[in-house]
């Protein structure tokens, strides 16, 4: 479906055209109708199905087309992480750049300046508010914000911000709004916590269920059954059999981002490191120049694992297994954006063997088990039966891991 079909506005077609954007994904053809006719949504739509563009387009359709108060907020998009902020931000400096809506996005990190910003928005008046919970709740406690006029709101990433136990700061947040509101809720995921959330919440709504717990079927996935302190220079040896423009490498822990970056900047790689020790501006910094592919290497905790909207990302590693099935769907689902292809590696050691296990059972299949080079020497096998977390491995074969494995590379 085109998106001329769907009723919008010359000037935001400009906009859609304008990014290169050429027919609606699933979410959007399914999401945007029930959005302008008023209702109440509650989609479920795995990362990277274009659900940003699906609940941004109808609202600033309605905000051209209909009434309202230039001076007030009239719309408010609450979002889990401030990364999540700005790229929805960005994405409407895009769509909407054919308009005269305003949107900004309000989140913490940063300075005194961005702050006082931020309230002469929130006081002067603003179309579209897009905002992390706990920088709203502190313009909120200040007592200057008034969101009796906010005519639409969303929840983008809901399941993600009740993961991370924003319920109360959100229910508190919507206290303020006027209860005549219209009210669309995102998820990834729709476990009994968000259920209880959307009949709170939403009245009579039109559910739309796009997501499913599996990667998209273009992702190329392979694991590589290692002992710890082979995972680097396996990287390294990956790295080097073709040149990337854009990979993400995810780790659990801090410590291994910052560790990994400095092996691979001592390789001469262009890498960079994300995670939440460094500044807002200097995180922005980094985001900017991988979007520019002015370095190709991002490494990054789960920061970047949700809500990061950048296509063309080739290869994605996981360093570390992820703590769940859906967060390694998230991760690896930052590559094969846009129906584009996309390579996904995941490094597993013994004490991670069962975690993937039960990763494998949520995709219901096996993940090739990708043979490691005769050279990085002896590997353990994939039995995840004789591994406990956190405890040695037991009766294993040292090096049955390479027998029959997935040979996919030749050095050129």
């Amino acid at each position: 479906m085109t998106f001329k079909e769907l009723g919008l506005t010359d000037s935001l077609l400009a906009g859609i055209d304008s990014m290169g954007y050429k027919t609606a994904t699933p979410v959007q053809s399914q999401v945007i109708q029930p959005i302008l006719a008023g209702k109440d949504i509650i989609a479920s739509a795995q990362t990277g199905t274009g659900k940003t563009a699906a609940f941004l387009l109808p609202i600033v359709n309605k905000i051209i087309t209909e009434p309202h108060d230039e001076n007030k907020i009239n719309a408010l998009i609450i979002v889990p992480t401030r990364e999540l902020a700005i790229q929805i931000a960005d994405n409407m400096e895009g769509l909407g750049y054919f308009t005269n809506v305003s949107c900004i996005a309000v989140y913490g990190g940063g300075d005194g300046n961005s702050f006082t910003a931020e309230k002469t928005a929130l006081t002067s008046g603003c179309d579209i508010v897009v905002c992390t919970p706990g920088r709203m709740i502190a313009h909120l406690n200040m007592g200057y914000v008034n969101l009796k006029e906010v005519k639409y709101l969303v929840l983008d990433e809901a399941d993600r911000m009740l993961d991370m136990g924003f319920q109360d700061e959100l229910m508190k947040i919507i206290s303020f709004l006027a209860p005549t509101r219209q009210n669309l809720l995102f998820s990834a995921t729709m476990p009994h916590k968000m259920r209880e959330l959307a009949r709170k919440l939403l009245t009579d709504p039109v559910e739309i269920n796009i997501a499913v717990s599996k990667p998209p079927e273009q992702i190329v996935q392979n694991a590589f059954v290692v002992y710890e302190a082979q995972k680097a220079p396996l990287i390294k040896y990956l790295l080097k059999l073709k040149e990337y423009t854009r990979v993400i490498i995810f780790c659990s822990k801090k410590q291994n981002v910052k560790l990994l970056t400095a092996d691979l900047k001592r390789s001469k790689f262009k890498v960079e490191e994300i995670h939440s020790d460094l500044m807002q501006d200097q995180r922005e910094k980094v985001m900017q120049d991988f979007r520019n592919k002015n370095l190709s290497i991002l490494v990054a905790t789960d920061i970047l694992s949700r809500g990061i909207d950048i296509d063309e990302i080739e290869l994605v590693i996981n360093y570390d297994v992820p703590n769940d099935g859906e967060d390694y769907i998230h991760r690896i689902g930052r590559t094969a954006r846009a129906q584009s292809q996309g390579t996904a590696f995941t490094f597993i050691s013994p004490t991670e063997q069962r975690k993937f296990a039960t990763i494998e059972t949520l995709l219901e299949k096996s993940v090739i088990k990708a043979e490691v080079p005769a050279e990085f020497g002896e590997t353990p096998a994939y039995d995840p039966a004789a591994y406990k977390s956190a405890e040695k491995p037991r009766n294993f074969s040292s090096g049955s891991g390479n027998k029959g494995g997935k040979k996919f590379w030749k050095k050129k």
